[in-house]
């Protein structure tokens, strides 16, 4: 945004007056909250209800909250959810119909108004998650036009990272704990002896009509450098990184791995590494209908390609085992959402190392592959030495 605002600092009156600001706006306010025994996203009502003190403790599939001494909001990683869940909901009604008194039918399509959300907390890989499902669902040939409808009203509130957990990988996935782009406002949270504050920078017009409102002042330059040097030391301590190769051709070139027979030995196919990433968009239409057959509904919800009905033709399941189901998921993640869509389908989020059961992680399997081609260019090269030719 040119001629921006220079950035503000915002106290916890301020942060309360967020969101209070976005309330009277009309807007449902999401952000993160503690719950259930993880960090998760829900509608708030007060500031108060943000996860000031808690931690996240993460490892392939281990999750734990911490208590932390600096009641900081924002220290925690992200959780099992998405902000796809709002903007690209889990079950949603299409249509209805209705077959009347003299038999005729009448179809009802689902039309209600969609609600306008503000999100509060939007970390800066989910903020190219965002970005990705636009292009997907909302720039492309066939546009949803409920979710165009959600994501046109959305006022997002970024929060920078300052304490990347040990599954996450953006920088190596061409992202960073920086909000460089995407957000109406920017906060990244300083907790020092000078106090607990937010920097605070404007990323569009709606962002500094909001922001106008709200009490603040100019930022000092020791909350800006604090800010800014956390944001910059956390792009050296991301807890993993994705092999730095071309990771496109990588895919394309290990189709015949052996390491596919390895993960899937390991795998469950249960999809969870679907559900919580935020950039998997697949659906599926399911109809259902009352015991007089006089109503019927056609809903969408949440597909993965790890369900055996999802490549299910007239003779069965294109991808019937496990080897074949992981397999197509991390290709089109890493390289033939290239050919789609233009861009990467991994942000480098690290929910799917977390929240996977038996704990497969994506830049272990990525590296391995990488490993498995190393060693198969290296024994071609062997063989054209010794005149040999290919077993």
């Amino acid at each position: 945004m040119s001629g921006s605002p220079a950035p503000a600092v915002l106290d916890r009156n301020g942060l309360d007056a967020l969101v209070e600001v976005l309330a009277a706006q009309g807007r449902t306010v999401v952000g993160p909250t503690v719950r259930d025994g993880a960090v998760v996203l829900s509608e708030l009502t007060s500031a108060d209800q943000l996860p000031f003190g808690w931690g996240t403790r993460v490892e392939a599939g281990h999750y734990r909250l911490v208590p932390r001494a600096d009641g900081a909001a924002f220290a925690h990683t992200t959780g099992p959810q998405s902000w796809k869940s709002f903007l690209h909901p889990q079950r949603e009604k299409l249509w209805s119909a209705d077959r009347a008194a003299d038999g005729r039918l009448g179809v009802t399509e689902e039309g209600k108004e969609q609600p306008s959300y503000a999100f509060l907390g939007v970390r800066p890989c989910d903020l190219r998650a965002i970005a990705i499902q636009d292009r997907v669902l909302a720039g492309g040939h066939y546009r949803d036009s409920g979710y165009r409808q959600r994501r046109r009203g959305a006022f997002l509130v970024a929060a920078e990272c300052t304490e990347p957990g040990s599954t996450c990988f953006c920088v190596s996935t061409g992202g960073g704990p920086a909000a460089d782009a995407g957000f109406d406002l920017a906060l990244t949270e300083v907790v020092d002896e000078a106090g607990h504050r937010f920097l605070v920078r404007v990323g569009s017009g709606a962002g500094a009509d909001v922001l106008a409102v709200l009490p603040h002042r100019p930022a000092d330059a020791l909350t800006y450098a604090t800010a800014r040097g956390a944001v910059d030391a956390a792009r050296d301590r991301m807890g993993r990184a994705m092999p730095p190769v071309d990771l496109r051709a990588l895919m394309g070139s290990s189709l015949a791995a052996e390491r596919w027979d390895d993960v899937a030995e390991r795998c469950l196919t249960c999809g969870n590494c679907t559900m919580v990433c935020p950039t998997c968009f697949c659906t599926t239409s399911e109809d259902v209908t009352d015991l007089t057959g006089d109503h019927a509904e056609r809903w969408r919800r949440w597909d993965s390609c790890f369900d055996l009905d999802f490549s299910h033709l007239h003779d069965g399941p294109v991808r019937s085992s496990p080897r074949s189901r992981y397999r197509q998921w991390l290709t089109h993640k890493l390289s033939t959402w290239h050919d789609q869509f233009g861009t990467t389908g991994c942000v480098g989020c690290g929910r799917c190392v977390a929240w996977c059961p038996v704990g497969i992680d994506i830049t272990q399997e990525a590296a391995a592959l990488h490993s498995e081609s190393q060693a198969r260019r290296q024994e071609h090269e062997v063989r054209q030495e010794r005149g040999e030719t290919e077993p």
